[in-house]
């Protein structure tokens, strides 16, 4: 029984992963210049270290290399970062607080960084900082701010009050929104990057902030997938947790660090991309179930692929103009989180 289990998993993780795969080939065929399936596979196996003396690219045109090697694929692995990390962040967020409203947008912290970025562009900074922009610099302090003042908002009496911190996010989130407005209004020459700034883009991405990415993303996972166990646990009640010798607060507290540092990178490189770490679970947890130690992963490769086809959209659909990626991720998340509200105001508002 226990075997056919894994296997059933393991099924399901092919299938995503096939997927990802088809995505991943799909989105760096389409844009402004088609490449042809053939010549992208070609490309790509190109760079596998195995295969590649075998590969002939004298056929290809070397204009088609460069802009799927330099522009498509940087921000194709960008979504599948980003995507992977906001979805792991929304599973781990409505485990450890029971409740199906919570994730990165909703609590705040993309609010935090996108007002730590708007300062920054209104203040006309262009500067590096070990490489970095200042704005993305900005974002992230600004990400973890946010974080720290919803969750002492939310704290009384020694514990972490669910619903608080839920509606303190909120609260924080229309307060951050609002100093927006404000910048906007007295920064008129930079409207429009701030605009852009808090509806997201993959445009900015490169290898650089795929490095480091990457080894943030993939040692968030590892950690999530320890305490998997811990927040199967805390899903069923802090009373449970704490009968059986696990400290809530604290380990709350790390998850919240942990998946605000996700999210706050995601923010400060690529702008406030809301709803994946909303609909993306709870879509998953329909195949995987309440365990988190597949409903994780699972979510990861999910978020991925939902956000690489919302990147490949917002290029394409109303061409050559750009969709800002957060408007349709809202057209999804939005009424989802609706009919999530709907569902459980009884359990929000009491």
């Amino acid at each position: 029984m226990v075997y056919e289990g894994k296997k059933n998993f393991f099924i399901k993780y092919m299938i995503l992963i096939v997927i990802l795969g088809v995505v991943v080939i799909i989105s760096a065929c389409l844009g402004a210049v088609k490449i042809s399936l053939h010549d992208t596979i070609l490309i790509f196996a190109s760079k596998i270290p195995v295969i590649k003396n075998s590969v002939d690219l004298s056929t290809i045109n070397s204009n088609n290399e460069s802009i799927l090697l330099t522009l498509r694929l940087p921000r194709i692995l960008m979504a599948l970062l980003v995507g992977s990390g906001l979805s792991m962040c929304g599973a781990v967020f409505q485990g450890i607080f029971k409740n199906p409203l919570a994730d990165p947008y909703i609590l705040g912290i993309s609010s935090g960084a996108s007002l730590g970025a708007a300062i920054a562009i209104a203040a006309g900074t262009q500067a590096l900082f070990l490489g970095f922009g200042l704005i993305s610099i900005s974002a992230f302090i600004g990400a973890f701010i946010v974080m720290f003042l919803v969750y002492f908002i939310a704290k009384a009496g020694g514990k972490l009050i669910t619903n608080t911190l839920i509606l303190s996010g909120v609260a924080v989130s229309f307060m951050c929104q609002s100093f927006i407005s404000l910048l906007i209004i007295a920064s008129k020459e930079n409207t429009t990057r701030i605009v852009f700034w808090t509806m997201g883009s993959m445009t900015s991405a490169n290898y650089t902030k795929l490095l480091v990415m990457l080894p943030i993303i993939f040692l968030g996972f590892l950690l999530l997938m320890s305490f998997s166990k811990d927040i199967n646990i805390l899903s069923s009640g802090d009373e449970t947790a704490v009968s059986i010798g696990i400290n809530v607060n604290k380990v709350k507290l790390l998850l919240l660090s942990l998946c605000s540092l996700i999210t706050a990178l995601s923010v400060a490189f690529c702008g406030v991309i809301g709803f994946v770490g909303l609909i993306i679970p709870h879509a998953v947890r329909l195949i995987s179930g309440p365990d988190h130690k597949n409903l994780i992963p699972l979510s990861a490769l999910a978020g991925a692929i939902f956000l690489i086809s919302c990147d490949t959209l917002a290029r394409l659909l109303l061409a050559p103009t750009e969709i800002p990626i957060g408007a349709i991720t809202a057209v999804f998340g939005a009424p989802f989180f609706i009919y999530l509200l709907v569902k459980s105001k009884r359990k929000v508002f009491l």
